[in-house]
């Protein structure tokens, strides 16, 4: 008898803590089977959710060298961008205060290396810390031109004292707290080896064979045609796509920004040509290329760079030279070029930094934008 009472008590017991709601004589109990009813009822969506809820909320804030093209991102992101203040202190020091509070946030500060780019780029590094030290979660810059991007090796022969300041620059963003990088169409890709963080290289082709479909009439007709060896890679790649053939500039430079002669390898005569390559700085490069290429009987000339620097006698060159127009994407800021050249055309890329951001938020993966442009 005693043990059919234990075995009754210990049933009843039983149900009593299966009883729903919650209030019960064992809440305890209550509550861890609850906790498994919903583990076992949940499923691999709901579970997703949860972890993106999880997520830290997301801020991006703009330096002073680009405010247009951050903007441009917050807008197509549908979010507001954080408050921040900039300023120099009568030294020149630079100044940053963070508006708003960061804790626990995924951060991006947008900064591009153009106008005053040291000025620029020490304000980014400020913006980095001031974030990090605030107990922001992840801190990204978001670098659309990177700068110091040209000196990434010593080339030049008997000259070992040559500095890799692209590696310097990498150093600077990544002790300033820098998690991750995204930037645009590097100078060259092994910078990206110079980063023990993450480095997001979004590429402008996908933009550039947009325009091209879109603007050029004859681009079935066309070649595109790179200024100089180490861009073959890029036009072979815009050449396939299009379905149409590269040429290719070999040039020998005595000293930086002045080039002495130039060989064109292909056969542009009849075609219309279209120079392709990542930056133009001073434009002699790209002027003498034109001049060739018209000599070699291309019909029409174009140029489609992805960051227009244009620094010096560059507006005053293209204005002169043979162009039918010369593109460039919004990487730096272009309103002011284009007012003073009305050959300079500007492809916008924000969407693409714009989309850049939401995924690496989300913890989604970018290579769909090494391909395609979002609309």
């Amino acid at each position: 008898m005693k043990n059919g009472n234990s075995t009754s008590e210990s049933e009843t017991e039983f149900e009593q803590d299966c009883v729903m709601p919650v209030r019960s004589s064992k809440p305890i109990r209550a509550r861890s089977l609850i906790r498994n009813n919903l583990e076992k009822s949940s499923s691999n969506i709901e579970q997703q959710q949860l972890l993106q809820s999880r997520m830290p909320n997301i801020k991006v804030f703009s330096g002073s060298s680009h405010p247009d093209l951050a903007s441009r991102i917050v807008d197509r992101l549908g979010i507001d961008l954080g408050k921040v203040v900039t300023k120099k202190f009568s030294n020149l020091e630079t100044c940053v205060e963070i508006g708003e509070s960061v804790r626990g946030e995924d951060v991006y500060i947008v900064q591009s290396g153009s106008g005053e780019i040291n000025d620029n780029l020490m304000e980014m590094l400020i913006m980095i810390n001031a974030c990090k030290i605030a107990s922001a979660s992840r801190v990204t810059a978001v670098i659309p031109c990177f700068p110091y991007a040209r000196q990434d090796k010593k080339d030049k022969v008997g000259q070992s004292r040559a500095p890799i300041s692209a590696k310097l620059v990498a150093n600077m963003l990544s002790v300033a707290g820098a998690d991750h990088i995204i930037t645009m169409d590097l100078h060259a890709s092994q910078i990206q080896g110079f980063f023990d963080i993450p480095v997001d290289n979004l590429y402008a082709e996908p933009a550039v064979l947009k325009w091209i479909r879109e603007n050029i009439a004859e681009w079935r007709n066309s070649i595109i045609v790179s200024p100089d060896a180490g861009g073959a890679k890029r036009v072979t790649s815009i050449a396939d796509r299009l379905n149409v053939e590269f040429a290719l500039i070999h040039k020998e430079r005595k000293k930086a920004n002045e080039v002495a002669s130039m060989v064109l390898v292909g056969d542009v005569k009849d075609r219309v040509a279209i120079l392709v390559d990542d930056m133009a700085d001073t434009c002699g490069t790209i002027v003498h290329a034109a001049d060739k290429l018209v000599e070699a009987g291309a019909t029409k000339v174009y140029a489609i760079l992805t960051h227009g620097i244009f620094s010096g006698p560059a507006i005053s060159r293209i204005n002169n030279a043979c162009f039918e127009a010369v593109v460039v994407t919004n990487t730096i800021p272009q309103d002011g070029h284009m007012k003073d050249c009305p050959k300079i055309q500007c492809i916008d890329v924000s969407m693409m930094f714009a989309e850049a951001v939401r995924r690496t938020h989300n913890g989604e993966s970018v290579s769909y934008l090494f391909s395609n442009v979002p609309y």
